[in-house]
């Protein structure tokens, strides 16, 4: 789990912040009982400097700022790395609501890590995120202001309005809501374009 947060760090230090402010795509999809938004973001940059004495790399974005990434030991692969290289960073985002009707499972929260490093002897790069999995309890239910309140694991209360009609007719007190939030960042390396 160290190593997964200082990937993420390193990673995403690397990409400017704006990036991150509007996911490039988002996508929505319904289904009785259901719904789901994603939303990805994509940003690229060309290694401009690498001191290999301090693991640090200069990374030029699209928007042109130089940031400065230091990379971890924890990295595979810093020697293939080159100038010219271009480092791409892939960010996803989803969550997922789904209703569950008697069920009757205890309110819970699990987490689950994602790691996947780059093979041994080529260009750096891999995936790191978590998956969170959470079952709340409705508690309430507010035909007049279409909201439904949870309670999660913890006991925290927490209230949803809930827009689509349909949706919230089929919800009532005693369901359970599973929520699964999924966060990932892919980093990869492709070699400078020879011109």
């Amino acid at each position: 789990m160290k190593n997964m947060k200082f990937l993420v760090i390193a990673a995403l230090a690397a990409i400017p912040p704006a990036a991150w402010a509007q996911p490039q795509s988002v996508e929505v999809t319904k289904a009785p009982g259901q719904a789901t938004i994603k939303g990805t973001t994509r940003v690229t940059a060309t290694v401009q400097n690498i001191d290999p004495a301090t693991r640090s790399v200069l990374l030029k974005p699209q928007n042109g700022k130089i940031v400065e990434v230091q990379v971890g030991e924890e990295a595979r692969n810093f020697d293939q790395l080159k100038v010219g290289d271009v480092v791409t960073a892939v960010y996803r985002q989803s969550l997922t609501l789904s209703l569950q009707k008697n069920v009757g499972a205890t309110a819970s929260t699990e987490e689950q890590p994602i790691m996947e490093r780059a093979p041994e002897g080529g260009k750096p790069g891999g995936t790191v995120g978590r998956q969170v999995t959470i079952v709340a309890d409705v508690v309430a239910v507010n035909p007049n202001s279409r909201t439904v309140t949870l309670k999660g694991p913890k006991g925290n209360t927490v209230d949803l309005k809930v827009e689509d009609p349909a949706q919230f007719a089929n919800i009532k007190k005693g369901d359970q809501v599973q929520a699964v939030y999924t966060e990932a960042l892919a980093i990869s390396v492709e070699p400078a374009v020879k011109k």
